[in-house]
């Protein structure tokens, strides 16, 4: 294994991490670690390293005493064993942790006043209830606790031990918890509607009267001579494609330093933000809107894949090592997937005399997978022969339902017996750091328009390009157009193609969705970004979190808007690209009691990197194909 200084941290990484805080901080047992990553070397750094060059090794941490309640960030040199930096951050909250979700379940269930609710609605046997804390943001939570680590729940129950906790909400029961110190703070119990008659029951043995088909066979992926890629300590190479891969608890896999045939386009790709807020104002719900990656991280809900259920054929899988709230690492086995795959036709033309030409697609996909509670996101990165990079999420999981009397609420769709599914919706803010063909970048703006028509133009036929440069940030909010078919490239125009042209990669859109939100909604006030669906900024290392560092219990103006004041020159510059894409989910009965995956995506092509088709080289299938 080659060393790199874009490495993920090790396990005695943490623990060194950990143990200079404690040792030359005071941070004993009665402080949580909330985060702790790489501290990610500055570029130049990065693009000098050769191997067998000295790294030096420092991490970012943020952690924070129980008693006192006031987050502090460090900077941590593993190289030096001591502390760069240090600095409080009073009146915001460190990001939520597993050890706090699974606290407040084990001390609430015990505590007399939630028996006694749960009591009342006719649960007695504990075991089967699910106590579910959520964040908030910072204009709900409730008076005169704003400076408190607050939580808010729900409560679920199964039917049985193995039952889905999902299928039964305990509707209008909702708890405030302080996770510093576990003290319930008040109990919200409304009276619910008689418990409905539902069927939310997904794995096969609890479903009644299911028959399980027969007429399904094996399919197999096989690579007799192996997969055609090679991993290296971190770094994958597959074709002309070379790529680092990272992890850490916020943002889960990273992909670092991308390029192709030794050329560069991106230095680092990652999500940096998913938000997603529920679009019903019903007690049960006016507070449920989750930042995904702020509040909770994706790395952390990270779940280890299976061979033949998450991923199929020649695999190779990465382990991820993590840390928990007391700063002891932990690893997640197979949290990253590697595998080729047939993706169809690349290119195909069939000549008279020249007869069929037909070059398959294959990809190169990295992938992983988390489970956000009651949702999971899957997450795929692919690489192909013709230099197109696409990012593919699929959603899945179960959804959140309420009971209703009477006529169900206009919120949702009725997906069971007096049951309803709200609307909702998952924004997520994908950061590209792009570097193509060097870190001299511009974002080029394209629309298509018809001219009148004219002497030259009798039919009214013609449609041209007209394009421009986005200079300042000012410029760098960005929608979509249907009706220009307004589209972004980035061009390096200090790199010229054969044609003359800079060489490019375009951002292609295709899961854009509104906010249909006005500027005082909660969640807007606290996720700016997901008002556009690009957003271009100059790079800043410091700036990362789009919606802020801190989103838990997160105020108004955070991250992108604030950056932005500052109308930074972005043409011929380093830059980052913030895409937002996601789902509008309007809920269907078909959704229920499981749902099949929601599919979104985007892509990088190259426009104008290459001369022409890169993926002439490809040989045929010789073996299926003559």
């Amino acid at each position: 294994m080659t060393a790199h200084p874009l490495d993920p941290l090790t396990a005695d990484e943490f623990r060194a991490a950990a143990g200079i805080l404690r040792r030359d901080r005071g941070v004993d047992e009665r402080w949580r670690f909330a985060a702790m990553e790489l501290r990610e070397p500055a570029k130049d750094v990065v693009r000098a390293f050769r191997p067998g060059d000295p790294i030096r090794r420092e991490a970012r941490v943020t952690c924070w005493s129980r008693d006192e309640g006031t987050p502090y960030r460090a900077t941590v040199s593993l190289t030096d064993d001591a502390v760069l930096w240090w600095e409080a951050v009073p009146g915001r909250q460190a990001n939520m942790t597993l050890d706090e979700w699974h606290e407040a379940h084990e001390v609430l269930i015990e505590h007399p006043a939630v028996v006694e609710a749960l009591t009342k609605r006719g649960i007695t046997d504990l075991d089967l209830v699910l106590i579910d804390t959520w964040a908030y943001g910072h204009s709900l939570i409730p008076e005169g606790l704003q400076h408190r680590r607050v939580g808010w729940t729900d409560v679920w129950r199964r039917s049985t031990p193995t039952g889905n906790p999902y299928a039964n909400p305990v509707s209008g029961l909702h708890f405030v918890v302080d996770l510093n110190t576990m003290e319930l703070l008040d109990v919200e119990d409304t009276p619910p509607p008689e418990p409905p008659a539902v069927m939310g029951e997904y794995v096969p043995a609890l479903v009644p009267g299911l028959v399980q088909r027969t007429d399904v066979r094996p399919l197999e992926i096989t690579q007799p001579e192996g997969p055609s890629f090679t991993l290296d300590g971190h770094e994958l190479r597959w074709q002309d494609w070379t790529l680092r891969l990272g992890f850490n608890h916020r943002e889960g896999l990273v992909l670092h330093r991308v390029a192709f045939g030794g050329r560069s386009v991106a230095h680092r790709l990652s999500f940096a933000e998913m938000v997603v807020p529920y679009r019903d104002p019903s007690p049960d719900h006016h507070r449920r809107t989750a930042f995904d990656i702020g509040e909770w991280g994706l790395g952390s809900m990270t779940t280890s894949l299976e061979l033949g259920c998450d991923c199929l054929g020649e695999i190779t899988y990465v382990d991820a090592v993590l840390h928990d709230s007391r700063g002891e690492p932990y690893t997640i086995e197979h949290a990253i997937c590697l595998h080729e795959e047939d993706d169809g036709v690349l290119w195909k033309h069939v000549d008279e005399r020249a007869g069929a030409q037909v070059r398959r697609s294959r990809r190169m996909v990295v992938s992983f997978h988390a489970t956000v509670a009651n949702y999971e996101y899957l997450v795929y990165w692919r690489f192909t022969s013709d230099g197109t990079i696409q990012c593919e999420v699929r959603a899945t999981g179960i959804m959140v339902t309420s009971t209703f009397d009477g006529a169900p609420p206009p919120y949702g769709t009725v997906v069971d017996d007096r049951t309803y599914a709200p609307l909702h919706q998952h924004f997520i803010v994908a950061r590209l750091d792009m570097e193509v063909d060097g870190p001299e970048n511009t974002v080029v703006v394209s629309e298509s328009a018809a001219l009148p028509v004219s002497a030259d133009n009798p039919h009214g036929l013609a449609v041209v390009q007209h394009e421009r440069a986005l200079e300042t940030e000012a410029e760098g909010r960005q929608d979509v157009d249907f009706a220009s078919q307004r589209s972004w490239t980035v061009v390096n125009r200090q790199r010229l193609n054969g044609l003359g042209t800079p060489t490019g990669y375009k951002l292609v859109t295709s899961s854009p969705l509104p906010a249909l939100a006005g500027p005082g909604t909660p969640f807007l006030q606290r996720a700016e970004v997901v008002g556009h669906t690009l957003w271009v900024t100059a790079f800043d290392e410091e700036e990362r979190w789009p919606a802020g560092e801190f989103c838990n219990q997160s105020r108004a103006d955070e991250g992108l808007p604030r950056w932005m004041q500052a109308d930074r020159p972005i043409a011929d510059a380093d830059i980052v690209l913030w895409h937002v894409f996601g789902i509008h989910h309007v809920t269907r009965p078909e959704d229920w009691p499981v749902m099949p995956v929601d599919v979104v995506s985007f892509q990088l092509r190259p426009a104008g990197f290459f001369d022409r088709n890169p993926a002439l080289g490809l040989p045929p299938s010789a073996r299926h194909c003559s």
